[in-house]
């Protein structure tokens, strides 16, 4: 055994070791609790910060874990990597995308690797390759067929920057979530999956996930925003239609004082034809930069047209306006607006100086201050007609009765939830399997011509695709009358390669299907860590091809996640650790330096998983030295643990501990008490605290007093079963050095398929206990009692405290309480 701690050296051997016995590639063991570990599959965009070592680390110490507690576990790894950052770098560098994503991933496999991460490398998918994409298409035909695909032309978020369509989750604060560029609207044909018909589903089921954190699941109901409403017509004065308007709150329809709708609607268009400065407003609100997030906060603008609607309950005409916060696609895209009881529509009153009328008022029968704000609560109805002075809720059932009986109403659930856009205008991805045929339309590829293979070797003229200027790539036959046609130059939203990857790692190599029996062992995923960003667009977009990919028979599971761990991000400087901002800490040196095992052992001490986590240099070497310390404690005391050894002692070696030194027997104690803590802390993934209940372990070891009779000296013991401990409980945290001491001291077998320490119900028994003392309820002192003792034993060892007798002295004693294991309480009188 080496003196001095070389963490190279010991990391090279020990991942050596692994590789040459194979020993994280996973099968199906029927006799086994299987455990499938992933962490969100990287883009492989050529190297890894600290940021990225956390997320991976975090869950590589859950996987390594969970296989010490005997489970059959999984760790798979993979690369989302189509994506816009390739064909961008692409355009910059004149480097085709394929060859920029393989030799990023070849760097960033290497960096992992030397993280020294528990994984089956076996099962590695990288999501740009047509064996995989191949399945992906197969899958989009077959929920095309079952009328889950559709085209059409729709208004949508459109990126200048990257060119591209994206969907309303890929949109934050108004902005690109890639470029950062402000969105504008389009209107374009697009490839749809219908996620709405799974709406009730997505939302009902995520009360299945208890072990999702209430964050994520919070967000994901919000945007699925399930509404029980109705569906009210609006009749168009001279005209023989409707306007159909969905509302929440039909126990405001006698406070409806104008009408809204979007610039789109085919009666804003009709208004327009005679009207030139509307037909100008409805062109500057198609192209106005904006999505669905902006809507909260955008100025809001509008413009009357000539058409009023009549109110189906009192028949009073309702002037119709276009407003700017209206959007086509979300319900109707037509509104009923009720000034007095809904903020937006107040601020667009007020703006507009449009009517406002009270027919709401407060449960408590205040008067409401309209001068700032509206009446957004339910209350109490007034100027309501035959509904004046009913409870709001018991309005809303009766006016829906009323409409639903004149047919002028119908009862409607409606979901804020929109379908998911996935066609993208760019080239990197996996082309869509459809072909247009002017005579036929849209025609699925056949099955057999699977994959439609992305053309690799290309070039780019400014940001358009290249496979719109490919004849050899467009131009094909139509499969149904054999007619000149164009295949599809659209590519899939990335989003769906990151959707159904923790499925196919089961089985990778399957050639014929895009997955087998093998998924339905290993899925749902155990353990899923992840960014919180992730939360409605991946992790949404999972859990709906999921349910798809169930009812097409692939799978018999409901979810693909059954716990989730969103991890903090990691802050240098005050700020997310990124490329973009200049202050990434690159892992390389470090571990060049201080070795992986340094760097894993700092970043999950740093911080609790979910907290974000402070870079620091100084913690760094921090964590060096407590390595360094454990190996020379080690090396001093290898002769006595390899002595106990060779003797075959084990965990369960006989040890007189009721003979034995009572401060040694205390030590021996604590380590068991720590060993639960520690046990405690890994099931609620408390790895900062794991760590430190290890120091104090350590410590405790270092501190081992001498024994006052040298017969009964469980000194080696102590030493040789601590440290065995230690090296278990640290070992997912610190892989490579509890390897390669756990080798150098001769314990038992190898350290990876060492069982977790057992509980000593005889260490932790104690001869005597601390109790604290009370008198009449204030903290005076503590004893030290017998830990048999029973409640009268007690009060007299309390009573005859000196403290307690000085405290009494002039009282009398009324009663003692005696909660046992904690404390006593005196209750004092006067005499």
């Amino acid at each position: 055994m080496d003196e001095q701690y070389n963490p190279l050296k010991i990391e090279f051997n020990t991942q050596a070791f692994w590789n040459e016995r194979d020993c994280f590639h996973a099968t199906e063991d029927l006799n086994k609790e299987k455990f499938y570990c992933l962490s969100m599959i990287p883009y492989p965009s050529g190297w890894l910060h600290m940021g990225h070592v956390r997320n991976y680390v975090i869950g590589d110490v859950i996987a390594r874990y969970q296989r010490m507690l005997g489970k059959n576990v999984l760790q798979p790894w993979g690369w989302d990597a189509f994506g816009l950052p390739a064909e961008n770098a692409a355009i910059k560098n004149n480097v085709p995308p394929a060859k920029w994503t393989y030799e990023n991933i070849q760097h960033m496999r290497n960096q992992l690797m030397s993280l020294g991460l528990a994984i089956d490398w076996s099962k590695e998918i990288t999501t740009c390759d047509p064996d995989y994409y191949r399945w992906e298409q197969w899958f989009f035909i077959q929920l095309y067929k079952k009328g889950l695909v559709y085209k059409k032309n729709a208004e949508v978020n459109w990126d200048p920057v990257d060119q591209t369509v994206l969907a309303n989750e890929q949109v934050i604060d108004g902005r690109g979530w890639r470029s950062g560029a402000l969105v504008e609207r389009r209107e374009i044909p697009q490839w749809f999956f219908k996620i709405t018909a799974y709406a009730d589903e997505l939302l009902n089921d995520l009360d299945k996930l208890p072990h999702w954190p209430e964050q994520v699941k919070t967000m994901q109901r919000n945007w699925i925003g399930r509404s029980e409403g109705v569906e009210v017509q609006f009749p168009i004065a001279d005209h023989h239609e409707h306007l159909t308007v969905f509302t929440t709150r039909p126990d405001t329809l006698f406070g409806v004082t104008y009408i809204a709708i979007a610039p789109q609607h085919p009666l804003a268009k009709l208004a327009a034809k005679n009207d030139p400065a509307l037909s100008q407003f409805l062109e500057e609100c198609r192209t106005i930069k904006m999505a669905e997030a902006e809507l909260a906060t955008l100025k809001k603008r509008g413009m009357p047209t000539p058409f009023k609607a009549l109110n189906p309950l009192t028949n009073q005409p309702i002037q119709i306006w276009v407003a700017n916060f209206v959007v086509m696609d979300y319900g109707s895209g037509a509104v009923m607006s009720v000034p007095a009881h809904d903020q937006r529509d107040y601020e667009f009153a007020k703006e507009y100086q449009l009517p406002l009328k009270q027919v709401i008022k407060p449960s408590d029968q205040s008067d409401w201050d309209f001068s700032h704000a509206a009446f957004v609560q339910p209350g109490i109805l007034i100027d309501s007609g035959e509904f004046t002075n009913l409870a709001s809720a018991t309005a809303i059932t009766k006016i829906i009765d009323l409409l639903e009986k004149n047919k002028l109403g119908t009862r409607q659930i409606n979901f804020r939830l929109r379908d998911w856009s996935v066609s993208r205008q760019r080239y990197w991805g996996t082309p869509i399997p459809m072909i247009n045929c002017k005579t036929c339309g849209p025609v699925a590829v056949n099955e057999k011509d699977l994959p439609v293979k992305l053309p690799e070797n290309v070039s780019f003229v400014g940001v358009t695709s290249p496979l719109k200027s490919m004849p050899e790539f467009y131009q094909v036959t139509c499969p149904q009358c054999g007619k000149p046609a164009e295949r599809e130059t659209d590519t899939f939203d990335t989003f769906f390669e990151s959707s159904w990857y923790y499925a196919r790692f089961a089985c990778k190599k399957q050639n014929n299907a895009m997955l087998d029996g093998r998924a339905n062992y290993w899925v749902p995923v155990d353990q899923y860590v992840g960014g919180i960003e992730h939360a409605v667009m991946h992790l949404l977009y999972a859990r709906f091809i999921h349910k798809a990919m169930r009812d097409e028979g692939l799978l018999n599971s409901d979810e693909p996640f059954t716990r989730l761990l969103t991890q903090g991000m990691v802050l240098n400087q005050g700020i997310k650790m990124s490329k973009s901002k200049g202050n990434t800490v690159d892992p390389k040196p470090l571990i060049e330096r201080f070795g992986a095992d340094t760097v894993r052992l700092f970043i999950i001490f740093a911080s609790p998983p979910e907290q974000s986590l402070e870079w620091s240099d100084s913690g760094v070497e921090g964590a060096y030295r407590f390595l360094k310390r454990l190996w020379s404690f080690a090396y001093e005391h290898r002769d006595i643990i390899t002595k106990k050894n060779r003797k075959s002692n084990s965990d369960e070696s006989v040890v007189d501990f009721e003979m034995a030194d009572p401060e040694q027997r205390d030590i021996l104690r604590k380590l068991y008490e720590i060993l639960e803590q520690v046990k405690y802390d890994y099931e609620r993934l408390q790895f900062n605290t794991v760590v430190s209940g290890c120091m104090k372990l350590f410590n405790l070891l270092t501190k081992i007093p001498t024994a006052k009779q040298p017969e009964f000296d469980i000194r080696p013991h102590l030493i040789y079963e601590g440290l065995s401990m230690l090296l278990r409980l640290l070992a997912p945290v610190v892989p490579h050095m509890t390897h390669q001491l756990w080798e150098e001291l001769h314990y038992t077998g190898v350290l990876l398929q060492a069982p977790w320490p057992k509980g000593n119900a005889a260490a932790l028994k104690v001869d005597q206990i601390e109790l604290v003392v009370q008198i009449n309820g204030k903290l005076r002192t503590r004893v030290t009692v017998p830990s048999h003792a029973d409640a009268k034993t007690i009060e007299a060892i309390a009573t005859a405290d000196s403290k307690v007798q000085q405290s009494i002295a002039d009282k009398a004693i009324k009663k003692v309480i005696t909660v046992p294991g904690r404390l006593v309480n005196i209750v004092t009188g006067d005499k």
